[in-house]
């Protein structure tokens, strides 16, 4: 039981790590998508990067008081289930590898 835990801990964490590094090598690369090949390319990128970029934004609206606690820790735990599929996704390309 405690080495499935770990796994799970150690998916999410790779998951999160990977969202975090391609967000904000993102942000640094591109600027706002304008056309239709950018907002193509955003929203490829988003499906790797949106658990970084939510989680930021939930602590934002927090932060400023826009939002509940309860969508805090809603938008918390989605952003670490899709952190959880993603390290999945990179823990299995690794072992492929």
């Amino acid at each position: 039981m405690i080495h499935d835990l770990m796994v799970v801990l150690f998916a999410t964490t790779a998951g999160f790590t990977a969202s975090g590094i391609l967000a904000n090598l993102y942000r640094l690369v591109a600027g706002k998508p304008e056309s239709a090949a950018g907002k193509g390319t955003y929203y490829a990128i988003m499906v790797v990067a949106g658990p970084n970029v939510l989680l930021e934004n939930a602590a934002t609206s927090l932060k400023k008081k826009s939002c509940s606690r309860f969508a805090f820790w809603l938008a918390a735990s989605i952003s670490a289930y899709w952190s959880f599929a993603i390290g999945l996704f990179v823990l299995n390309l690794y072992l492929a590898l």
